[in-house]
């Protein structure tokens, strides 16, 4: 296992938090005038789910987790689990629908992932930063005097419902942005 400073844990680190394994999801640097610097973490164990926050010295010594990384093809959802394969040797793997926190409704058919292993077990899943989705369902808009530019809800192939601008009809693909879960733009 290696060592990280604290000042260098990043939002996305696997690290050992009182011999638990943990998920830093939100980092803050601060370094007040006096005194020396630190860094305040909010961690999540992967193994219960449960958060919370701690403050390091950022001079302190942090043992990172070894987290190996493989590359997924979505598959199918099976009830509570998301069932991925590996497309060079066709393994197949389930992982649990609660590792995407609400993001499975932006996996379609060969959808590459990459999966998070620690000690043979999933413990995330990293989604490519735009997916493209075709439009479902998109109703008769009305334009009208507006100060921004107008927008309305689609629904997209897999079920999320987007706003999107009141150009986008029915059978349009729109690429969709998996952190914030926004329309980006048209897709080809």
């Amino acid at each position: 296992m290696a060592t990280v400073k604290a000042g260098n844990i990043k939002r996305g680190s696997y690290i050992r938090f009182r011999g638990k394994p943990m998920l830093v999801s939100k980092t803050e640097f601060s370094f007040p005038g006096k005194g020396s610097a630190f860094m305040k973490v909010v961690l999540k164990n992967i193994t219960s789910g449960s958060t919370q926050s701690f403050t390091y010295k950022s001079n302190e010594s942090i043992e990172e987790l070894d987290i190996s990384s493989i590359e997924m093809q979505f598959l199918y959802v099976d009830g509570s689990e998301i069932v991925f394969m590996n497309p060079r040797n066709y393994e197949q793997l389930s992982v649990a629908i609660d590792l995407l926190d609400g993001k499975e409704n932006m996996l379609t058919a060969e959808t590459k992932v990459y999966i998070k292993i620690f000690e043979d077990k999933p413990v995330g899943v990293n989604l490519p930063p735009k997916v493209k989705l075709k439009v479902t369902d998109a109703p008769e808009a009305t334009a009208g005097n507006r100060s921004k530019a107008a927008k309305r809800n689609v629904t997209l192939e897999t079920g999320l419902v987007v706003q999107a601008p009141l150009f986008i009809k029915t059978g349009d693909v729109l690429v969709v942005d998996t952190a914030s879960g926004e329309y980006v733009s048209r897709g080809n």
